[in-house]
């Protein structure tokens, strides 16, 4: 069985947060989810799931599981670097990058850091952040480990 993407890790209830957030603030999101929950039958109506409230939209996301893997590394970057950028803050302050609140500065260019930056950020992020932490380094394997010399070694995907 594979492993699940370090998304679908997180508790139903953080996804459906995120998901309301995305849905709530991005009018673009709210069309999206809704076309794709039409598009998977079932009876849903394009204009009766536009109208729904965004905790009701966000809720069947989730439970239909109806994220793409793209939809789950959006969703992912605005956790980690919009709405609880601490742990990436830790991982870059660590490595060594330059950053606004966790936002890696336009101009760099990856790789970001070298390896042993990289080793000594993952292990400030696991000695800060347990779980949390765990999952945010299994995201940055499996969506930037190219830029991120070494982690793939340092981090169980």
């Amino acid at each position: 069985m594979p492993s699940l993407s370090p998304y679908r890790t997180l508790p139903a209830a953080r996804r459906i947060a995120l998901v309301q957030h995305a849905i709530t603030h991005h009018k673009d999101v709210r069309a999206k989810f809704a076309q794709r929950l039409v598009a998977r039958g079932g009876g849903f109506r394009a204009a009766a799931v536009m109208g729904w409230p965004a905790d009701r939209l966000s809720r069947e996301v989730v439970r239909l599981n109806a994220e793409s893997a793209s939809d789950e590394l959006e969703l992912l970057q605005l956790l980690y670097v919009e709405l609880e950028p601490a742990i990436q803050i830790t991982f870059l302050e660590t490595a060594g990058v330059q950053h606004d609140h966790g936002v890696i500065e336009e101009a760099l260019q990856p790789p970001f850091a070298d390896a042993a930056s990289v080793e000594r950020a993952v292990a400030a992020v696991r000695a800060a952040h347990g779980d949390d932490g765990e999952r945010y380094l299994r995201a940055l394997v499996k969506y930037s480990a190219d830029v991120w010399p070494g982690i793939g070694a340092l981090v169980q995907s």
